[in-house]
């Protein structure tokens, strides 16, 4: 007799900065009624411990900059699993929806008649504050732009020229091979001695950070042995506690 499958689902769920702990209630009820997790690079392996024994577990990550599994090939594992699995977790570092390609799957999988859920997850800027940076801070900044670092073509986001212009916290995901470009940009916008800070590992135990001003991006990591994967901060808040 053939085994009844379950009906397909796929479930998009953020992992968060980095600490297991940050993880949702729903979240971890998620995992551990998964059939199949098919898990990003950026998202903690020790969440995978959440899920049952017979679950199976597939890494698709990104390295930054390195070898990556092809989102084609990722979106055809999500079919091939949720119809012959039924219940596939697509686990994802930070939010999905946040410079993640988390809702190009929700799109694929309805395409295909795979019932599609979203479950949220706490993005790395959140994580500022455990650095004694708000993201927002009464007469100092009112709102945050969050900019990514590099586009599909590799260039440095356009976005980045306006928001340097308005009070807003500035906050760069993806930028590390791109911090002499945002130096620069803000030096010539006579801005070079805007307030900036970069997080690496945020919200793990070897979280580190360095700060200083923008025009000297490139220096603070360099001398601080900063790299991916790290969100830049640019803004007043980052000196609100001085």
């Amino acid at each position: 007799m053939q085994k009844n499958i379950q009906k397909p689902e796929l479930f998009v769920l953020g992992a968060g900065p980095g600490d297991p702990e940050l993880m949702t209630i729903k979240g971890f009820k998620a995992l551990q009624q998964a059939n199949v997790i098919l898990y990003d690079n950026l998202a903690n392996k020790e969440l995978l411990a959440i899920s049952r024994d017979d679950c199976e577990k597939v890494y698709v990550g990104k390295q930054p900059y390195g070898d990556y599994t092809p989102q084609e090939t990722i979106h055809e594992m999500i079919r091939h699993y949720a119809f012959t699995k039924g219940n596939v977790v697509r686990l994802k570092g930070g939010d999905p929806f946040i410079f993640g390609r988390g809702f190009e799957e929700i799109i694929y999988a309805r395409q295909h008649g795979i019932t599609t859920h979203y479950i949220p997850g706490v993005t790395s800027m959140q994580a500022s504050g455990l650095e004694d940076i708000p993201l927002t801070h009464r007469q100092v900044s009112e709102s945050v732009w969050m900019v990514t670092g590099t586009k599909k073509d590799g260039s440095l986001s356009a976005d980045l020229t306006c928001a340097m212009h308005s009070n807003a916290t500035v906050v760069i995901y993806m930028g590390m091979k791109k911090l002499a470009e945002i130096a620069s940009a803000y030096i010539k916008a006579g801005k070079g001695d805007t307030p900036a800070a970069i997080i690496q590992h945020a919200s793990l135990p070897n979280q580190k950070s360095a700060k200083g001003k923008v025009c000297d991006l490139e220096a603070i990591a360099a001398d601080h042995q900063l790299t991916y994967p790290a969100i830049i901060i640019i803004g007043d808040v980052v000196n609100v506690k001085n």
